[in-house]
């Protein structure tokens, strides 16, 4: 697994021998790994913990095509099983495309209570207006405290490292697929510390007299997804 995924960290590969019902014990697996991220203060935690249910971040991020054009993507991420459920892209967002992004993100009744984002200008009046119609609350994070929203940061970060830092984008529907690609991977075969070590569509473990472990390359081939198959 380490061969075949070099980005993958312990905690990752473990979960993996965790859903083949290899029993290990992570410390075994992450002898020379180091746990880098500090957690948020004990308020915020509380908060977040309590309404995890009806939470959901939004945010951007760019991604620069092989023609030096930026793209803007846009994201939303439910906290209790972190699912990203709505993203799309555009070269020139405008607070009015963003309002449609959320509309179509939460259709008829499914709209949280709270919404976490930061104080970017992009979420302009017509955006605030939408949310306002949704009956969703707004909670904006801090100035430069990107750690209150850790649960969209993390998905973008996740998002960069294992799929467009290893990729080429030539344009927007270039960069859709990938996308596409990763978030299907991101939902049913990535495992989630913050979710004990399943994804945001469960997995079964798998006990060995199902059969040997195969290899299921993923995002072309960048990840793969490991299960038991009788031969």
């Amino acid at each position: 697994m380490s061969r075949e995924n070099p980005i993958w960290g312990a905690p990752r590969i473990h979960s993996e021998l965790m859903k083949l019902d290899i029993k290990i014990s992570e410390a075994c697996v992450a002898k020379y790994m180091v746990r880098r991220l500090k957690p948020p203060s004990q308020t915020w935690r509380t908060f977040l913990k309590n309404h995890v249910s009806q939470l959901a971040s939004v945010d951007f991020f760019t991604v620069h095509t092989i023609w030096f054009r930026v793209l803007f993507v846009f994201i939303v991420l439910t906290h209790d099983r972190r699912r990203v459920v709505h993203f799309n892209v555009t070269a020139h967002p405008t607070a009015e495309w963003t309002a449609q992004q959320l509309r179509d993100a939460f259709p008829w009744d499914a709209a949280p209570r709270y919404l976490l984002r930061d104080r970017d200008r992009i979420f302009g009046d017509d955006f605030t207006k939408q949310v306002q119609d949704m009956g969703i609350k707004e909670v904006l994070s801090r100035p430069r405290a990107p750690w209150q929203r850790a649960y969209v940061e993390r998905v973008i970060g996740t998002i960069r490292r294992e799929c467009h830092d290893h990729l080429i984008v030539f344009n927007e529907s270039s960069l859709c697929r990938h996308l596409k690609s990763f978030v299907t991977y991101y939902h049913q075969t990535r495992t989630h510390l913050g979710l004990d070590k399943d994804t945001p569509e469960s997995r079964a473990v798998q006990p060995p007299d199902l059969g040997p472990v195969i290899a299921i390359p993923q995002v072309g081939g960048l990840h793969h997804r490991y299960e038991r198959r009788a031969a």
